[in-house]
């Protein structure tokens, strides 16, 4: 992929300038697409560094809108029913272009982006490629494979409802997630507001009255003034903790390994992270092998799409015992790590010629179980957040409203002695 600075006369007699990327290993051949995208006659061509083309990768990654989940799948889903009646699908890009409304905006601006890539000279597979940031790895495969196979409009298809399965999946864990948040959110606030206006107060009476207080009020007094004092060094540091947690996570292979080796030793994490990335597994080899991809090839590229790194590092393993001739269900037995009810599904679907079968019901089986949990911690969270918010105002109450209650008996017997 070369990036060009170029100067072209177009035919109402305006002259544009611009930069872009086009795949093309020739000067020539970006003229050429200039003069036909644009229909103009090109003035100055210059191909620019290469390091510039990094650079502006890097650029638009952050500069550049990300298209949601729904309007992704819809794009995708829009190219199979096209490409499926005939339609080239660089035709069918320019007419999605072309055709969305203001709501639909980047998917537009997407289509358009898609359509000059091929126009440039681009195959599919290399057009979705050159966009990590908007595709998936999963989606990236499967054009992949579908060029190799000639279905570039059933994989488009598979590709758009894999996308709305992920979506789904990451709907009902916001909308479980939405109640904790905000309970724990506004538990934070309220104590912010005790720790930095009512607990002074207070603090400056109980001193003023030469009080006597207990000593976990007078822990909570101290705790108050060092977070006072202290307040911008702890919060910097703490930002610092988790931007340095995350990013180690991020870019350091293997702390994300330990990490998700982690996530899958946690009691409630250990059954959400197993659900859904063995949902992800099956249905992705499903699609794999319906798509008439043999065992070995499939886990490789499942390997290179699994994002869980606990999974990951067992696929490989599975792959090479495949690779030596194993069978996939005694593969993943030896591997480990595998729930044994996919174990058997998956032995009976090899024994039987129906595997890719076997894969599709175990993951619409995980979906399922994976839903249920997600509902089933919603609501056990609940009480739990009405729990830990109740013994934070116990806390309280017993810490600096005790006190005060002393401060007012002692009041109101002074006048009697």
């Amino acid at each position: 992929m070369n990036t060009y600075a170029y100067r072209v006369l177009l035919a109402n007699g305006r002259v544009r300038s611009g930069v872009l990327r086009l795949m093309v290993e020739r000067d020539l051949s970006a003229k050429l697409w200039l003069e036909r995208h644009f229909n103009a006659t090109v003035l100055k061509l210059y191909r620019l560094p290469g390091w510039s083309t990094s650079v502006a990768s890097a650029l638009s990654s952050f500069t550049r809108r990300r298209l949601p989940a729904a309007e992704l799948s819809g794009l995708l889903r829009d190219l199979a029913v096209m490409t499926r009646a005939g339609v080239p699908i660089v035709n069918a890009l320019k007419s999605i272009a072309e055709e969305s409304d203001a709501a639909h905006r980047p998917a537009a601006a997407t289509a358009r982006m898609l359509a000059a890539d091929l126009d440039s000279g681009a195959s599919v597979s290399e057009t979705f490629a050159r966009h990590p940031d908007l595709f998936p790895e999963s989606v990236r495969n499967l054009l992949v494979i579908g060029e190799e196979t000639g279905t570039v409009d059933r994989m488009l298809l598979e590709a758009a409802e894999h996308i709305e399965r992920l979506s789904a999946l990451k709907r009902d864990v916001r909308q479980a997630l939405i109640y904790p948040s905000f309970a724990f959110a506004s538990i934070f606030l309220v104590a912010i507001f005790w720790i930095y206006y009512v607990i002074p107060n207070l603090a400056e009476l109980f001193t003023q009255m030469r009080l006597k207080l207990p000593a976990l009020t007078v822990m909570i007094l101290q705790g108050s003034r060092w977070l006072q004092a202290h307040a911008a060094v702890s919060l910097t540091l703490l930002v610092c903790v988790f931007l340095g947690i995350f990013l180690l996570v991020k870019l350091h292979p293997r702390s994300r390994q330990v990490a998700y080796s982690l996530a899958h030793r946690l009691p409630i994490a250990r059954v959400l992270i197993t659900a859904s990335g063995m949902a992800f597994i099956t249905e992705y080899l499903s699609l794999l092998i319906t798509a008439g991809i043999d065992i070995a090839r499939s886990l490789g590229v499942l390997e290179r799409s699994l994002s869980d790194e606990y999974y990951r590092h067992r696929i490989a393993q599975v792959r090479i015992a495949v690779d030596r001739g194993d069978m996939l269900g005694d593969a993943m037995r030896q591997v480990g790590g595998f729930p044994p009810m996919a174990l058997r599904m998956i032995k009976v679907g090899e024994e039987s010629g129906s595997l890719d079968a076997q894969l599709a019901h175990l993951a619409g089986e995980y979906r399922q179980r994976l839903a249920r949990l997600i509902a089933s911690l919603s609501e056990i969270i609940k009480p739990l957040v009405i729990l830990a918010a109740g013994a934070f105002f116990i806390l309280l109450v017993v810490a600096l409203l005790l006190p005060m209650y002393e401060l007012v008996r002692e009041a109101s017997l002074a006048p009697m002695r």
